[in-house]
């Protein structure tokens, strides 16, 4: 095992006693008294499946409420105190609401904001390995350029920041969303479910964003293993796929700083915090409910330096890792949306322009096979000639898909074979392109 993993695998060791937890004894305690009031009776499986803490830690914990008369056993089991159920007294109940108002957060114990920011830093230190048959194959469904590969394999393996840019209609946000799945189809990475700063638990899973993979499991105590016969691992962590988050012009600012519910009274973690250790993709940048000017100075310094600064409601600052690879892309001019030093930043610009006659005659061959309409040379002539060519039109990637689509439509609606015809085709456009 390298010295990185060495180190990842001490940063994520399960805690077998209350003190290795790294966080508050109270914070486990009142997850156990709101859990309690909520399910009435609850066995140490159950409790360990929800707060995702080691059945020994728990154990101990809930021997101590008992003898302080907060909760009494309900169930003694046959296997020992491991086995027992427990449910509130009344003085147990008192404490459960007090509980209950300080916070309504009922889900994996949180873990330190160091242990995170470690963790996260541990899994982002070396770049990645991707490589050319790798990248080649998330963008086989694509017809681009040879080369076009090279241009996104580095920003990638670089995993800082990359600019898509180009007119409408041509893959931009196809090629971000095939590089999520690129990372994602990579080494997994090992994320906790919240975190706690300040007394304050801030929940970072989503699952929307984060899916969950496979992990060696070791018993039902509260452990995995980091890999098949490897260290164990605490199980407030979990194993998911490298996360893709992906925003368009519905983006606002109060989606980049810490929410905070004033009813359940916890935190959700801002986008680029549940993006972290993967991509983030903001498109149809220069379109979203604030200026580009305003989203540029809010993330000038995190590109730079790799650090991103959120602000609890009590005016406390914390400081966490921005780790991720972060993608524009649009449509809009550059030089109208940013200045030269913001561009500076971004390491990789990649233009994803229109496709010339050739990559057009291709894509249009594919979406005829994937539509199952046979593909006609003479209607596909007519259409360059008189779509194209004639009123020079500029060619869009989209455009094939569209057509192909508005004829099977067409053929469908008057219950004919699905089939290319010039007159077909001229029926399509007229009823796609604005004069």
């Amino acid at each position: 095992m390298s010295r990185n993993n060495h180190e990842l695998a001490a940063a994520l060791a399960p805690a077998r006693e209350v003190e290795q937890l790294g966080i508050p004894p109270s914070l486990v305690i009142d997850l156990v008294y709101r859990l309690l009031f909520a399910e009435g009776e609850v066995s140490i499986a159950r409790f360990t499946e929800v707060l995702k803490v080691h059945a020994q830690v728990l154990d101990t914990i809930l021997a101590r409420m008992k003898q302080e008369h907060m909760v009494e056993i309900t169930n003694a089991g046959v296997l020992g105190r491991l086995s027992y159920s427990y449910r509130l007294t009344e003085e147990g109940t008192r404490r459960a609401r007090e509980a209950m108002e300080r916070s309504q957060y009922l889900g994996p114990a949180p873990v330190s904001l160091e242990s995170y920011s470690r963790a996260i830093l541990l899994q982002t230190a070396a770049s990645r390995k991707i490589g050319p048959r790798e990248v080649q194959q998330a963008l086989c469904k694509l017809v681009l350029p040879d080369d076009f590969h090279r241009r996104i394999g580095p920003a990638v393996n670089a995993g800082n920041s990359l600019f898509l840019y180009g007119p409408p209609g041509n893959g931009k946000t196809t090629i971000a969303e095939a590089i999520g799945r690129l990372l994602g189809d990579g080494e997994p990475i090992w994320l906790p479910y919240a975190l706690t700063v300040g007394g304050q638990i801030i929940q970072i899973f989503d699952p929307l964003v984060h899916i969950e993979t496979p992990v060696v499991q070791e018993d039902a105590n509260g452990t995995a293993r980091l890999t098949a016969g490897g260290p164990k691992v605490d199980r407030r962590w979990g194993c998911f796929r490298r996360p893709a988050v992906m925003v368009g012009g519905e983006l606002k600012m109060e989606a980049l700083d810490l929410r905070f519910e004033p009813i359940a009274k916890f935190y959700e973690a801002p986008l680029q915090l549940k993006a972290n250790g993967g991509m983030f993709l903001i498109d149809d940048f220069g379109r979203q409910q604030m200026s580009p000017h305003d989203l540029l100075n809010r993330w000038i310094v995190p590109l730079e330096s790799g650090v991103d600064f959120l602000r609890l409601t009590s005016g406390q600052t914390i400081e966490v890792p921005f780790r991720q690879l972060i993608v524009f892309s649009t449509n809009l001019d550059p030089a109208d949306l940013v200045d030269d030093a913001f561009l500076r930043r971004i390491q990789m610009k990649v233009e994803v322009d229109g496709p010339d006659e050739k990559r057009f005659y291709q894509i249009f061959q594919n979406v005829c096979r994937m539509q199952r309409i046979e593909f006609d040379q003479e209607s596909f002539v007519y259409l360059l000639q008189n779509w194209y060519r004639k009123p020079q039109r500029t060619m869009q990637s989209v455009h094939p898909r569209d057509i192909v689509k508005t004829v099977v439509s067409i053929c469908d609606y008057e219950g004919s074979p699905r089939r290319l015809t010039p007159e077909l085709v001229d029926e399509a456009c007229l009823s796609y392109f604005v004069r």
